[in-house]
């Protein structure tokens, strides 16, 4: 083994001896990114496919970004939310003004937005529907991945997730994802809210049958219940639209932001959504130390901007669209589903598992991962250009032929 190699090996060392083992990452060791590039403590470079899950969908260190950022470090980055600070108001009108919605509550990370949504979803159910305190229920779909809460993964039909970690908060109906027929009878007086992802991305970028979301939407109005869609991962342009639910005509009550919105730079989530149910909370009621801080607002304002005029959108869907056709005629995938420029490529067990593509893939420098053994997720940032695309999907091509023997 050279010297060079063993930085890598050493960095890796030193993360399994202090670190915790919350995830199992492939043998790579970043120090450096741009654009759709990032590079290893050795120096070799990597195109990544990832993009964090969609949170680095404008790239690493996009230069609006980063000045954003840079600005608001030489004045002020947090104040708590004890006094107003002079960046927060702008980023709420901002986000409000992009999404459509009225009401904007900031908090860190995505999990802290479906939590907060869950908590006003539940206030509202009391305050506003009358449902007695402590009986409000929330339907949720199978295959749901919303944060790593106690509460969240209570709900999760993952055992991974969920096994060895109760006893969890009560008041959730799972429902299988894509059902419209067992969501609707899941429905009672007692029901507050349905809480659901328009795309399923950690499951593997499942998309639900045409005209499911719209049905949801018709049922939960039909009921007086809240419709809450969590697009953190799929919101702010991943889809190939401002909000996934806007390729179906359709408005969520509440929203859950997150990943994007802190332009890969640092953690900012949000709910927004309905004034009237985001207005039922009181002072002291919820809040965050961090949640709003002037710096996450400066950079929340600056990826709004960037998404103002739809061009980012209209990158997802052109990209998406041609990576699509790639993918679809790669031998070896057993099914590729997308929305925009995000994919769940299922590799045919004969070739091998994910995990064994991801690995050889990082190999030849492209940087993916899997989920659930079979699928591996796509998901670029949107300034990724044709011709990376065409290698994206040239090495995975190359990869599952070798594999394939």
């Amino acid at each position: 083994m050279t010297a060079v190699a063993r930085v890598t090996d050493e960095q890796i060392a030193l993360a399994e001896r202090y670190g915790v083992a919350t995830y199992a990452p492939l043998p790579v060791v970043l120090a450096e990114g741009h654009g759709a590039w990032v590079t290893d403590v050795d120096g070799k470079r990597y195109l990544d496919a990832l993009a964090g899950y969609s949170a680095l969908n404008f790239g690493h260190r996009h230069p609006a970004l980063v000045a954003a950022a840079h600005r608001q470090l030489d004045t002020l980055t947090l104040t708590a939310r004890a006094f107003h600070n002079d960046r927060l108001p702008g980023f709420q009108r901002d986000l409000a003004a992009l999404t459509v919605t009225d009401a904007v509550l900031p908090m860190n990370t995505g999990a802290e937005a479906v939590e907060s949504a869950v908590k006003v979803a539940r206030a509202w159910g009391h305050r506003v529907r009358g449902v007695p305190d402590g009986r409000a229920r929330i339907v949720v779909a199978g295959g749901n991945f919303h944060g790593r809460t106690t509460t969240v993964v209570g709900f999760s039909d993952d055992p991974a997730a969920r096994d060895g970690f109760g006893p969890f908060t009560p008041g959730f109906d799972r429902v299988p994802y894509g059902d419209t027929a067992a969501l609707a009878a899941a429905l009672t007086d007692d029901t507050v809210a349905v809480l659901l992802e328009p795309v399923q991305g950690e499951a593997g970028v499942i998309v639900p049958p045409a005209g499911h979301l719209a049905e949801v939407r018709r049922l939960t109005e039909e009921r007086g219940v809240l419709l809450i869609c969590d697009e953190i991962q799929s919101g702010l342009g991943r889809a190939g639209a401002t909000l996934c639910t806007d390729l179906s005509g359709v408005r969520a009550d509440l929203y859950t932001l997150g990943k994007a919105l802190g332009g890969g730079i640092l953690p900012v989530s949000a709910v927004v959504g309905r004034r009237d149910v985001l207005g039922v909370l009181r002072p002291g009621e919820h809040g965050s130390t961090f949640g709003g801080n002037p710096l996450a607002a400066a950079v929340g304002s600056a990826v709004c901007g960037l998404l103002a005029d739809g061009s980012f959108q209209a990158l997802a869907r052109a990209h998406g669209a041609y990576l699509g056709e790639r993918l679809r005629a790669l031998p070896g995938l057993t099914a590729v589903r997308g929305v925009g420029l995000w994919f769940g490529c299922d590799v045919d067990p004969a070739v091998g598992t994910g995990r064994e593509v991801c690995v050889e893939l990082a190999r030849r420098g492209v940087l993916a991962k899997e989920t659930h053994g079979a699928t591996v997720r796509l998901s670029p940032p949107l300034v990724v250009t044709r011709a990376e695309l065409d290698l994206l999907a040239d090495t995975l091509g190359g990869v599952l032929a070798d594999l394939a023997g």
